[in-house]
């Protein structure tokens, strides 16, 4: 084998450790929910429906591949993403995804069983209007992750709160629910329970992470 052959050999391998790495379907999952904020295993355990054991396995195969960070905070190990580029990484593997794949495709179609049930501005009209206070960005995501990062002019009702603080959303105004971002039914549950109290709402599909804003060090 020549030097040619055997650097361009290392070169793609060096790569492919990010592929390996994010092979895993948890995997991916930890590296959105890190996208909204830093977190310790037991969290992330916990909002990806495992086991610790088996979430530190899958954050030793992101750290190793240099996806994520740690940080010893105490007693906790602090897990976070190693940099933008990772939440960047994330958001484009996943539109590679869903324009390839009839099957996602499909399923994404069912989270939404309503068009209306969708917003239809553009970042840009939806930043205007939340600045005029013509639609209220809510995010329902748990109040740690939206202290770490969230859109623009957005008020903060965790979706397990949302049903006792009712009041402090006005009625007449379009409220635009948002959370982790497409795969996440948090906004979805969200929106069901205003419409269901008369509020006007559509969910937003994307998050911190599609909107580029995430935390760092």
């Amino acid at each position: 084998m020549n030097d040619q052959r055997r650097i361009k050999d290392m070169l793609y391998e060096q790569v492919a450790r990010i592929g390996k790495a994010a092979c895993s379907p948890k995997r991916l999952e930890l590296i959105e929910l890190l996208c909204q904020g830093e977190k310790t295993v037991d969290t992330l355990a916990r909002d990806a429906g495992i086991s610790m054991k088996l979430a530190s396995a899958h954050l030793r195969e992101l750290r190793t591949a240099r996806l994520v960070e740690t940080e010893k905070q105490g007693k906790h190990v602090i897990y976070r993403i190693a940099n933008r580029a990772v939440a960047d990484f994330w958001v484009a593997i996943r539109c590679l995804a869903e324009d390839r794949l009839v099957e996602l495709r499909l399923v994404i179609e069912q989270m939404a069983s309503h068009p209306k049930e969708l917003a239809p501005q553009d970042r840009e009209s939806l930043v205007k209007m939340a600045r005029k206070g013509e639609v209220v960005v809510l995010d329902v995501r748990p109040s740690e992750e939206f202290l770490a990062a969230h859109l623009p002019f957005a008020r903060s009702i965790p979706l397990e709160e949302l049903k006792l603080r009712l009041a402090e959303l006005p009625k007449g105004k379009t409220v635009v629910a948002y959370c982790r971002g497409p795969y996440c039914l948090m906004a979805r549950d969200a929106v069901a329970l205003l419409r269901k109290k008369g509020y006007e709402a559509v969910r937003l599909p994307e998050g911190v992470a599609e909107w580029g804003i995430v935390q760092v060090r």
